[in-house]
C-alpha cells in the first residue's frame, strides 16, 4: 500500500540523515567546549575507529556540511552549523517534552537521541504545544 511504502520511505531518509545531524551536532559541542574538534575526538565520543570517522568525516565534506585540512581541525561550513543548531533545536526540544510527561532526565536525554531523527514536523509542534500548556 501507498501509505506505508511512504512510512518507509521517511524511515530510511530518516536513518540516512541521523549520522550527519549526530557528527555536525558533536562538531559544534567539541568546537564550543575546546576551542577546536578533530576527527580523535569524534572516534572516543561516538566509540568508533578513526577510518570510521574519516569515512563519515568525508561524506560531510562531499555534502558541504564540514570542511578539514589533513591534520588540522573540522570546521563546520555555513550549512553545517544552520544543520547543527537545528538538530540541537530539535533534540532540546525532544528532550522537554520527555521531560514534561515524567521521564527520568537521564532517560529523556537518552531516548531524545534517538527520538529526534525520526519525528515529523507535526509531531515536534505538538510537543511544543505540550511543554507551553504544562509551562503556563
Amino acid at each position: 500500500d501507498k501509505q506505508r511504502a511512504k512510512t518507509f520511505r521517511r524511515t530510511r531518509h530518516d536513518h540516512a540523515t541521523e549520522t550527519a545531524e549526530d557528527y555536525v551536532e558533536a562538531i559544534a559541542e567539541i568546537g564550543e567546549e575546546q576551542g577546536k574538534c578533530r576527527a580523535a575526538d569524534l572516534a572516543r565520543l561516538f566509540g568508533v575507529s578513526h577510518v570510521t570517522v574519516a569515512k563519515i568525516v568525508a561524506r560531510l565534506k562531499s555534502e558541504g556540511l564540514v570542511d578539514s585540512q589533513p591534520y588540522g581541525p573540522l570546521e563546520l561550513t555555513a550549512a553545517g552549523r544552520k544543520l547543527a543548531v537545528a538538530s540541537r533545536k530539535r533534540h532540546d526540544l525532544v528532550r522537554q517534552f520527555l521531560l514534561a510527561i515524567g521521564v527520568s532526565p537521564q532517560t529523556a536525554e537518552t531516548d531524545a537521541e534517538g527520538i529526534e531523527h525520526h519525528v515529523s514536523r507535526e509531531t515536534l509542534n505538538c510537543f511544543q504545544k505540550i511543554i507551553d500548556r504544562d509551562g503556563e
